[in-house]
């Protein structure tokens, strides 16, 4: 989905493909079909925005093999959808029975995060319409914070300034810029703005900047204007925005059966209080009874409500757009709806035909928020872009 700002920038929103388990190229092309063309039906809205998960095996893959890279862009077209950006955070097996810590494997301190990541840069330059400015790939927050010593961030600096060069190279080679947007996400080595401001410090922004997930930032309890202050003060760019909302309750201690529900064994839940309190997933918070409020890392479909007593932070997620599209100036031009969790809400996992329809109502619920912001219908080529 396409819109134009009022300074001439062409805002591109999709939903994030990581809600899917497909890790191969028949299975990537299958679920075009099944969710992705859905999706648009139910939106009747051309083009629709994908933001791919690819994993590790067939990033490498569609690397090496150009002719099926082109392939995937014009079944992409045939159906109408197109991808600006790609989801790099989870290497592979994100739809394992269990995931928790994994998903921060390998990290920046490893050679494979790099190589993983230089993949999809190039992957996603072959991918890019021909009127995108640019593409973006997201990524991890250096690693989890446990365990990361100097070795470890010695190593992360040469991967970065690795990256760097390579992202360059890719944009020699391709002539269509792609950039790095690393996720602050508690419990992780960056969990907020200001420690991205101070790991991040001297990288090349020209290619490196951030990923603001806002259920991350909800999470973190931070301020949507003064992140957004922070991180223009450091110098990092928003590279793209994740719109996504976590679950919040007032009371966990009388709202315990229903938070119950939500403590399963796939995902890591982190859950932090508005004093500083921090646990590493839900059912730590649950062993005792500590006061709330409460925000808890397991992203909620933005148009729903959770359980009562449970609400989600989506009032966060409205005070971030404002700020990052609602003034004069737009600060982030890649938009993505990432709710990778509906198979493990509580209650029974939705079918396909459920599903479909629950990301298009994401989506709709996201446009209806931007034009809220005056930014305006834009489906197709032509419109004034800036760099």
């Amino acid at each position: 989905m396409r819109f134009g700002h009022r300074d001439g920038q062409l805002i591109h929103l999709g939903y994030c493909t990581n809600v899917h388990p497909a890790e191969d190229l028949p299975g990537i092309l299958d679920q075009l079909d099944t969710y992705a063309s859905a999706v648009r039906a139910h939106l009747d809205d051309e083009p629709v925005g994908l933001g791919l998960w690819l994993a590790a095996p067939v990033a490498a893959a569609l690397d090496v093999d150009r002719g099926a890279c082109r392939k995937l862009r014009r079944e992409l077209a045939a159906r109408g959808l197109e991808v600006v950006t790609l989801n790099g955070f989870p290497y592979r097996s994100f739809h394992a029975p269990v995931v928790k810590h994994a998903v921060y494997q390998p990290d920046w301190s490893s050679p494979k995060r790099l190589k993983y990541t230089l993949h999809l840069a190039a992957v996603l330059a072959e991918l890019l319409p021909d009127d995108a400015v640019r593409g973006s790939v997201s990524t991890l927050p250096l690693g989890w914070r446990k365990p990361w010593g100097p070795a470890k961030s010695d190593a992360a600096s040469r991967m970065l300034d690795l990256l760097t060069t390579g992202l360059a190279e890719v944009a020699d080679r391709t002539g269509r810029p792609v950039r790095v947007g690393f996720e602050p996400e508690p419990g992780c080595v960056v969990e907020t703005t200001a420690q991205a401001v101070e790991s991040l410090s001297g990288v090349d922004t020209e290619w490196i900047g951030i990923c603001l997930d806002l259920a991350h930032l909800a999470c973190a309890w931070e301020d949507p204007a003064q992140a957004v202050e922070r991180l223009a003060a450091g110098g990092l760019p928003v590279v793209k925005v994740q719109v996504s909302a976590a679950l919040e309750v007032a009371d966990p201690v009388a709202a315990a059966a229903a938070l119950e529900k939500y403590a399963e064994p796939r995902f890591l839940h982190q859950t932090r209080d508005a004093s500083g309190h921090a646990w590493d997933d839900l059912d730590q918070a649950l062993a005792g009874e500590h006061p709330g409020p409460w925000r808890v890392h397991y992203h909620m479909p933005v148009h729903q409500r959770p359980i009562a007593p449970l609400t989600t932070t989506v009032p966060v997620l409205r005070d971030a757009l404002d700020v990052l599209l609602g003034g004069d100036t737009a600060h982030c031009d890649h938009l993505d709806v990432e709710t990778y969790t509906w198979d493990v809400l509580p209650d029974r996992p939705p079918t396909p035909d459920e599903l479909a329809a629950g990301i298009a109502a994401e989506l709709a619920f996201t446009r209806d928020e931007l034009h809220a912001r005056g930014l305006a219908p834009a489906t197709g080529p032509g419109l004034r872009v800036t760099s």
